[in-house]
């Protein structure tokens, strides 16, 4: 009785036809929906004066794809202090908005977006704390997965918003193309022995 509900109730789920990928990819992806409203967002500001920022490992590729394709400036690894903050720092940044992987862990750019009034946008799970963060795109965002199907969303959808892309158009790069991929470890090595 009990598997026949859950069946039932699955089926009730609404397959909505406006979502951007199909309900099924989403939420196997950890994905929440939010990445539109972002996009219409980002689409309004010179893509050189946009920041796609991540600190994190498996923010990398994701974030370096989202930039080639919309021509927004990366900052992936270490976000060095003063980069926006401090006008006489080398490679000074002027941005009209910041896009974070994680709040956590992305701290420091929301410290200095915040500190001279740039809009952040930041990809918070559910551990997040909202400080600093103007707009919250609700995402898993440790999953490899899950940040590339959002980033791959948003790229898509910024292309769209600046009318660069038809609104039923799509880009050429895959999901898989944003998914920072895992080294394979020789075998010896993997449990500290000799190979």
């Amino acid at each position: 009785m009990l598997e026949s509900q859950d069946i039932e109730d699955r089926d009730a789920i609404p397959r909505a036809e406006n979502l951007l990928l199909s309900l099924e990819e989403l939420l196997a992806a950890g994905l929440h929906i939010g990445t539109r409203i972002a996009a219409r967002f980002m689409g309004r500001f010179d893509p050189g004066r946009v920041l796609a920022v991540s600190s994190r490992l498996y923010g990398k590729t994701p974030v370096e794809k989202f930039a080639e394709i919309t021509r927004t400036v990366p900052i992936v690894g270490r976000f060095m202090p003063g980069l926006i903050s401090n006008p006489l720092q080398p490679h000074h940044a002027e941005p009209q908005v910041v896009l974070v992987t994680d709040p956590r862990a992305d701290w420091q750019a929301i410290k200095e977006a915040t500190s001279v009034g740039v809009p952040v946008i930041a990809l918070c799970d559910t551990d997040n704390v909202f400080s600093g963060v103007d707009f919250v795109i609700p995402v898993n965002n440790k999953g490899r997965r899950a940040l590339a199907v959002v980033y791959w969303l948003l790229a898509r959808q910024v292309l769209r918003e600046r009318g660069e892309l038809p609104q039923d158009g799509t880009i050429p790069q895959t999901v898989d193309d944003f998914e920072t991929k895992l080294a394979a470890m020789p075998m010896g090595r993997a449990s500290g022995g000799e190979a």
